[in-house]
């Protein structure tokens, strides 16, 4: 199909605003998929997808749609997560694209996310056609969302389409505006092959299928190419397009967006965002990618049986092939026994991966405290990159130590400003500027610590406001602050799992909690087990576990009371022999639970 019939877009919009749902109805409109294949979130493949109703994995596939003016065009479809986890999905699906469709709720109007994914594509030089969705609902207000467009976004209000995709509504307006409004892809200037990898996926018969988009040229099987960043040399196996279902073609043209199989064996081969180029005339440089995704939080996943560390290490091996933003390394912990350190992109991502693990790969496991990582300024000059508690320096060779911010976008009701900025108080964060939105809702701009924000900010903003509240947030880099390893001491012997670095600030209230919590998992033994919270040399927090008493003295009735104390003494001493040889076993249900009160 030649290039000026085609059109590449993806949707972008907040969580929830039905993206998945008017692609399901793209899909049905254009005739791609057959009534009796026909399901909802059909684009979304796994369970956890469907039964979260979000989308984790971006899916392109290929329509064709015969437009009013009589011609028929190809439309690349790719539907991008709205999780702000999930942003490195739609910036590389952005690259990948010449326009997007903007999802606004016609009920809950312009969100965090929303404003994020706007800023996106204006980066790409994308063309937006703005859609409002659900204006089925009872309480839709469309003039009110139409001025949030302009006043917010300052995208022209007469723009925007009114739909529902639930109903079906306006579909044919949406479609048509895709045709209109979004350019075709740009001619290439040479038949030079330059294709964009945008994702890549594992099957386990096939090996790896990159997902491209091609720029110049053209793809077909038996081709030899090169990837340009690893220098690596592949012969072409199978070319095709997504209907959704993987569709075989002879050649892939430029402007198309399709799949390569190549005899590649793992996704560690193939980089997202990387150039493929013909092996015989190459081209000179790669066309520019997106940046390189960093994951931004660290926890360490161990089996619950320390026997099923085998296992567990082939489960996360497998789920590394389908998900380039997942790195993990092995490690070991004293408490634990052996695991894998990983890195996750946010919390929603750690929570998918270790639901994946727990239900595709059947694994009982346990997950250590979320971290991220911080930069270690040392008193000889060298900058030390520290996502493990327990890899920290000690404290006299430390100068200092930074630790990553973020810029938060917080929407919330006005009602509920004066609670949200408590909060953003409470989280060691600073507020910037408010914007209104409109009568009902401000928008907070704040800068906050990532690692205030991992565990429970979300779920606050959300009990604030009654699940109006909505955030979004970007990484702006490093700040200096007084940050402590805490250690928690067991008899004396630090148990390397509970370590956390916190602000000086905070570490006294954190060590008491972690204390007290402990103090009720540990059972008691024949001793007094003693539980301290420790900042280097420094105690902090204290608690007992009383010891278990074996009544020596039941035996004597009556008679000289030195007696009795001679055996309460002989008591004492073994207690105390005991103690000096006796080592804490602290069962995992006791981990478990302390690990899961953070």
């Amino acid at each position: 199909m030649a290039i000026e019939l085609t059109r590449n877009f993806c949707i972008i919009a907040h969580i929830d605003h039905g993206k998945t749902t008017l692609s399901d109805r793209l899909l049905e409109s254009t005739g791609t998929i057959h009534e009796r294949d026909k399901q909802d979130q059909l684009l979304d493949s796994m369970d956890l997808e469907r039964e979260r109703g979000i989308t984790i994995k971006a899916h392109p596939v290929a329509m064709k749609y015969e437009a009013e003016d009589g011609k028929t065009y190809r439309l690349n479809l790719l539907d991008t997560p709205g999780h702000v986890d999930f942003a490195y999905e739609v910036s590389r699906s952005l690259a990948a694209c010449e326009g997007a469709l903007l999802i606004v709720d016609a009920a809950q109007g312009v969100e965090a996310q929303t404003v994020a994914n706007v800023h996106l594509a204006h980066k790409q030089g994308l063309a937006i056609v703005p859609v409002i969705n659900k204006i089925d609902l009872p309480n839709a207000d469309i003039p009110a969302v139409k001025r949030q467009l302009e006043d917010i976004l300052a995208i022209p209000a007469e723009e925007a389409i009114e739909a529902s995709a639930k109903m079906g509504i306006g579909i044919g307006q949406i479609l048509e505006a895709i045709v209109r409004r979004i350019p075709a892809p740009e001619p290439p200037k040479d038949e030079i092959l330059r294709a964009l990898v945008f994702d890549c996926v594992f099957d386990i018969y096939r090996g790896v299928v990159a997902y491209v988009r091609v720029v110049s040229g053209q793809l077909e099987a038996g081709h030899q190419i090169k990837l340009m960043s690893a220098d690596s040399r592949y012969e072409v196996k199978e070319v095709g397009v997504f209907t959704p279902k993987m569709l075989p073609q002879p050649v892939l043209h430029a402007g198309d967006v399709g799949y390569v199989i190549a005899n590649m064996k793992t996704t560690a081969e193939i980089k997202i965002g990387d150039t493929i180029t013909d092996l015989r005339h190459s081209a000179s440089k790669p066309l520019p990618g997106f940046q390189e995704i960093h994951p931004m939080v660290f926890s360490g996943i161990y089996p619950i049986n320390t026997a099923d560390f085998e296992h567990l290490k082939t489960a996360i091996g497998k789920l590394r092939l389908n998900d380039s933003a997942f790195v993990y390394q092995p490690e070991s912990s004293v408490a634990l026994g052996f695991g894998f350190r990983c890195g996750f992109l946010g919390l929603l991502h750690m929570e998918i991966i270790q639901e994946r693990l727990r239900r595709e790969y059947n694994m009982d496991i346990i997950a250590t405290s979320p971290s991220v990582i911080y930069e270690v300024l040392t008193t000889r000059g060298e900058t030390v990159l520290v996502d493990n508690p327990a890899h920290l320096p000690d404290p006299s060779l430390i100068e200092e130590i930074r630790e990553p911010m973020v810029k938060a976008y917080v929407l919330c009701p006005n009602e509920n400003i004066g609670d949200i900025l408590q909060l953003i108080l409470e989280k060691r964060g600073s507020l910037d500027h408010t914007e209104s939105l409109d009568t009902r809702r401000v928008m907070l701009h704040c800068e906050l610590p990532l690692n205030e924000i991992l565990v429970d900010f979300n779920d606050k903003i959300k009990s604030i406001t009654r699940g109006y509240g909505s955030m979004d947030y970007e990484h702006t880099g490093y700040r200096a602050a007084k940050l402590v390893k805490l250690d928690l001491l067991v008899n004396g012997e630090p148990v390397d799992a509970f370590s956390m670095i916190v602000h000086r600030d905070r570490a006294d209230a954190r060590g008491r909690q972690l204390a007290a919590k402990l103090k009720e998992v540990i059972p008691r033994q024949l001793y007094q087990v003693v539980i301290q919270a420790a900042i280097g040399a420094k105690i902090i927090a204290r608690e007992s576990v009383s010891a278990l008493r074996k009544n020596v003295t039941a035996k004597c009735y009556g008679g000289d009371i030195t007696r009795k104390r001679k055996l309460l003494e002989k008591q004492k001493e073994g207690k105390k022999r005991m103690k000096s040889i006796g080592k804490i076993n602290i069962p995992q249900e006791a981990f478990i639970e302390v690990l899961k009160s953070q």
